[in-house]
């Protein structure tokens, strides 16, 4: 078989009623019974089958004493005009249903960064052009975000992709990388501090993710590369209530993400240092799974993220 441009379906102009006439010869494999089940006259059905295997170069079907039988390739075609046509109807389904008022269902899954803007901007967008529609948002740590998307709980997630054995499975769209910073009390005497340097905050207390933790190791080299020891009178916790009351009980100093410390800082609940952490996260993005067909209402809240981080980043 003569490989295929794959935009030959256009170049062809590939009718619908070849789709149509294809699983009706796969269901009465007769050309007689197919072309009176789709009200057409046995010659237009030859010829519309005649030009569909000079345009694939292929036979499509064997003709047979008693009637016809696919071969390998009509089988193929056979499948793929199925699939086509279904998703056609889906298609014309779910554009009944944006008509009706753009309802829905979206369950969509997220780490706290996007969490706190990103995806917030989205969704606020989306609710201006669809009130009616349902959005489900869980916030939990990507890999058990990609267990639930894996599983078909979420239509998607913005989250980090993380090696595991069935990624490949997954489709990541890469959004923006992930910096930290340092944040304190409001009215810390540290928050209006010119020329502020890492070994000025290295021996000062610090509140931190816990050891293991993604975060932690990269503050801990941060340090190590400047040739620092990493804090050692530091309080391990990721809980962001506790983190705030116990900044505000002390001068102690934390690291965070910097999109949830603006959150923050705009609330006037911290202060961010004025010094640049060469220190960030993994980049995050959208993640789906492959071979997934997403409803409009999930497309609809995707282009809105997709929007959203254009602005924010």
């Amino acid at each position: 078989m003569d490989k295929l441009n794959p935009n030959w379906f256009l170049k062809a102009r590939l009718k619908t009623r070849q789709l149509l006439l294809l699983i009706a010869l796969d269901d009465h494999r007769n050309i007689h019974r197919a072309s009176d089940a789709l009200h057409m006259t046995q010659p237009a059905a030859s010829k519309q089958l005649k030009d569909l295997e000079e345009m694939l170069n292929v036979l499509l079907f064997e003709r047979l004493p008693r009637g016809m039988e696919p071969t390998i390739y009509g089988e193929t075609m056979i499948r793929h005009a199925r699939m086509a046509l279904n998703n056609l109807s889906l298609a014309h389904d779910d554009i009944v249903a944006l008509k009706a008022g753009l309802t829905g269902q979206v369950e969509v899954g997220t780490i706290m960064t996007p969490g706190m803007g990103l995806l917030p901007k989205a969704i606020a967008r989306i609710k201006q052009q669809a009130p009616l529609m349902r959005i489900g948002v869980h916030m939990e740590t990507s890999n058990i975000l990609l267990d639930m998307l894996q599983r078909g709980t979420l239509d998607f997630v913005v989250g980090r992709i993380i090696e595991r054995e069935n990624s490949a499975e997954l489709n990541y769209e890469e959004l923006t990388d992930e910096p930290a910073c340092a944040v304190v009390r409001v009215g810390h005497p540290l928050a209006k501090s010119k020329n502020l340097q890492l070994k000025d905050i290295s021996n000062l207390p610090w509140i931190l993710p816990p050891h293991g933790s993604i975060l932690r190791h990269r503050c801990d080299m941060m340090f190590r590369r400047a040739g620092l020891e990493p804090p050692i009178n530091a309080v391990d916790s990721t809980a962001l209530l506790f983190i705030g009351a116990l900044l505000r009980e002390t001068d102690s100093l934390s690291v965070m993400p910097i999109e949830v410390a603006k959150y923050y800082a705009s609330l006037n609940v911290l202060s961010i240092l004025p010094i640049e952490l060469p220190c960030k996260m993994d980049a995050f993005g959208i993640i789906t799974k492959q071979n997934y067909l997403m409803s409009p209402s999930a497309e609809l809240l995707i282009n809105a993220v997709r929007f959203a981080a254009t602005e924010i980043y």
